[in-house]
């Protein structure tokens, strides 16, 4: 998938990267202002199970 990502990029090797960096930074925004917050309710991260212990050591 990167390799056809790669050839159809345009420009020399640098232009390439350039583009490359440009579009992960794209889709790291996206998740983190879209997708995750979207997620963060369907995603069990506040059931905790597991009590602080300090009242059983007394």
């Amino acid at each position: 998938m990167y390799g056809w990502i790669w050839r159809h990029l345009p420009g020399n090797a640098w232009v390439r990267a350039l583009i490359s960096l440009v579009l992960a930074l794209i889709v790291v925004y996206i998740l983190f202002q879209y997708v995750f917050p979207w997620a963060e309710p369907l995603l069990p991260f506040n059931d905790v199970t597991v009590d602080n212990g300090m009242a059983a050591v007394r």
